[in-house]
């Protein structure tokens, strides 16, 4: 059942809403924006460690992004994104920031997204073989 809690993290969202190329979808209980079908950012308002902004980037970018966002920390257990929580007084100058970077398709922000196995090859179909 899917949850009818909005996300008061979605906000951060509003600059992509006019991007023909910007699509949110729901993932693991949080919401992800996708720009140019790159994962960029990932709006997380649950509990600790998901509860603030993840950006969807690699290990090699680290550094400019932190030297740009010192709020910005290597994610506790995706450590090949950063995150900045909530709780940081930065945080609201944090995500402005990087959802500027997003709207300027910095090459720092960005993942081509795994694809998803069909549900055949999941294992969990029903139906006999």
């Amino acid at each position: 059942m899917p949850s009818k809690i909005r996300n008061s993290l979605l906000w951060i969202f509003d600059a992509f809403e006019r991007e023909p190329d910007y699509l949110c979808k729901r993932m693991f209980g949080c919401d992800a924006a996708y720009m140019d079908g790159l994962l960029c950012l990932v709006a997380a308002d649950r509990e600790k460690p998901f509860n603030g902004l993840l950006v969807c980037t690699s290990r090699d970018r680290h550094t400019a992004l932190i030297e740009e966002m010192p709020a910005l920390r290597p994610h506790p257990v995706l450590g090949k994104w950063l995150y900045v929580t909530q709780e940081d007084p930065e945080f609201e100058a944090t995500a402005q920031h990087l959802s500027a970077l997003v709207l300027a398709r910095d090459p720092r922000v960005g993942v081509e997204p795994k694809p998803r196995k069909p549900r055949s090859a999941r294992g969990n179909s029903v139906l006999p073989k």
